[in-house]
């Protein structure tokens, strides 16, 4: 493995207000439109620097994404900021239809994802953004892992020519990756040497990455080999990273902050399916059930989305592999 230290990096939200302030420093047709989220999404620096390129909207999701379709149209390269829960439940029919159909190319940015507001329960989850605008054509879907995905991402989305969405969530984040990696939407990032075999593939994207990498350090101990890779590209799908991850892999292994159910994991298997790649495999995720209140660190306690859960998975599949 790459030797990286884990030092712990910023939130990505952070990283992501600060690099649209660079970015609209030198392209005043940088705008962010929010619906009551500057704060939250932590543009109030934004909006003290560039008031005439910030818009508010109020707690009005679906005015949002329709006024930013209608400032895309005019040529504007709009940043449409709000929380994710809300932006993919009730704007949904706004994005399918005044950006995706109507081909604008609005930077979605759903912030506090996943289940980032913890205990303020379901109603404030985005379990269901990835399985929603995978099911929408023209839409590209980004979940970046750390700092420097966050920073990349931003900085491809500004002249990206569709309609895109980064989801963020709300905690500070280790830094992955080492220098000089190269970042495109589109391709997934190895964190991993890549090799001709390994016992498990960690697949895994957003906030998950951290975890599946830590994990796999914790197997090397138990002299179980791994490979894992960042999926910030949820759409395009890097059909070939993952070929290569899964096929050299004895079993592999999803991980990512959504339902089980339309994510990493569903795209994953149907491409193994497909492709003839024939490997056990786990999604991990939250499952199909009214989850359990508590913060974030919590939430993935209880459901094994952490480090130590996420290795047992993988021996608990190793071993079954071999008894079958």
């Amino acid at each position: 493995m790459h030797s990286i230290q884990l030092t712990m990096g910023s939130a990505n939200l952070e990283v992501f207000s600060g690099t649209l302030m660079d970015l609209a420093e030198r392209n005043p047709d940088i705008l962010v439109v929010t619906s009551d989220s500057r704060g939250s999404g932590k543009l109030t620096p934004f909006g003290l620097k560039y008031p005439e390129q910030i818009v508010e909207i109020g707690i009005a999701e679906q005015n949002l994404v329709g006024i930013s379709a209608g400032l895309a149209a005019g040529g504007k390269k709009v940043f449409a900021v709000s929380p994710a829960c809300f932006l993919t439940a009730r704007a949904l029919e706004q994005i399918k239809n005044d950006v995706a159909y109507s081909d604008q190319p609005v930077k979605i940015i759903g912030i506090s994802a996943g289940v980032s507001y913890g205990s303020l329960g379901t109603t404030h989850h985005s379990l269901h953004d990835f399985a929603t605008l995978q099911a929408i054509n023209n839409i590209d879907i980004l979940a970046p892992a750390d700092n420097f995905e966050t920073r990349e991402a931003i900085r491809a989305a500004v002249n990206h020519p569709r309609p895109i969405y980064i989801r963020f969530g709300k905690k500070p984040l280790p830094h992955l990756h080492k220098a000089g990696t190269r970042f495109e939407i589109g391709k997934g990032i190895f964190l991993t040497e890549k090799k001709p075999s390994y016992d498990v593939a960690f697949i895994a994207t957003g906030e998950m990455v951290a975890q599946a990498y830590l994990a796999s350090i914790e197997l090397q101990e138990k002299g179980i080999t791994s490979c894992v890779l960042s999926m910030h590209s949820v759409r395009p799908f890097d059909h070939e990273a993952v070929a290569y991850a899964v096929s050299h892999a004895k079993a592999a292994i999803t991980v990512e902050e959504h339902s089980i159910h339309g994510g990493i994991g569903c795209r994953i298997a149907a491409f193994m399916m497909e492709e003839g790649i024939f490997r056990p495999l786990k999604v991990a995720g939250i499952p199909d059930e009214h989850i359990i209140t508590g913060s974030q660190d919590e939430i993935f306690l209880h459901y094994g989305l952490t480090s130590e859960g996420l290795a047992k998975r993988a021996v608990d599949l190793l071993e079954k592999e071999l008894v079958e």
